[in-house]
């Protein structure tokens, strides 16, 4: 087992995208990933203690160890269902279209 690993942490808001790549101790957890990140201080009006978390698109404890590799992500609570967002788009006849169509 190798003494460090290489993982991502990311999070989003609307306005701001960060991606921040970390070198942790082998095994580190979520929880340790999140708090090396900075993500806390830098998006202080944002209680990234009480997001959903996941690795790699699947939800995930903050006390789940982590692998070479992963991506830590934190979820945000959707703002509109996205049924809902399409169902508002058909009816102005649009699209929710992939990027740059």
């Amino acid at each position: 087992m190798p003494a460090e690993i290489d993982v991502e942490v990311v999070f989003g808001i609307p306005e701001q995208q960060r991606l921040v790549a970390l070198r942790l101790k082998s095994g580190s957890t979520v929880a340790d990933a999140i708090e090396k990140s900075g993500f806390a201080r830098e998006f202080a009006d944002h209680d990234l203690a009480s997001l959903s978390v996941g690795v790699w698109g699947h939800l995930a404890a903050r006390d789940a160890v982590l692998s070479a590799g992963d991506r830590v992500e934190i979820y945000r609570p959707l703002q509109m269902d996205p049924r809902e967002a399409r169902r508002r788009l058909a009816a102005l006849g649009q699209t929710m279209g992939k990027a740059g169509d």
